[in-house]
């Protein structure tokens, strides 16, 4: 495994979310990331955030960890869960609920509900 993979793999298996993006989770530096960094930061859940930008291994080392080609990606207890699209409907269809209360991940159901209601 390279360098940029075992730094993948540490911080992946050291944080129980982790949030690969562009910018950071207080200044996205992309739609995509701003977007997921939203909705993680309104339900309260607590993240790391990584910015690949500011590391080309990093960058391309984490499409290859997860063979996923874009940015964001969110892991949550060391599993891949997806990408911006991904999230979005999990987080409509309450799914993102379901996985963080299945893996002890706290946050706040409250704002999860609103955010479904806003996307009615």
């Amino acid at each position: 495994m390279t360098d940029a993979k075992n730094r993948i793999d540490e911080t992946v298996k050291a944080n129980d979310v982790v949030l690969y993006m562009k910018g950071t989770k207080e200044m996205p530096q992309c739609g995509f990331s701003s977007r997921v960094a939203g909705v993680l930061n309104y339900m309260g859940v607590d993240y790391a955030d990584v910015n690949v930008l500011a590391d080309e291994e990093i960058r391309s080392g984490i499409k290859e960890y997860s063979d996923w080609p874009t940015i964001p990606q969110l892991y949550v207890k060391g599993e891949f869960v997806g990408g911006c699209d991904i999230v979005t409907e999990m987080t409509l269809s309450g799914e993102l609920d379901t996985l963080f209360t299945d893996n002890g991940v706290t946050f706040d159901k409250d704002a999860a509900d609103k955010i479904r209601e806003a996307n009615a």
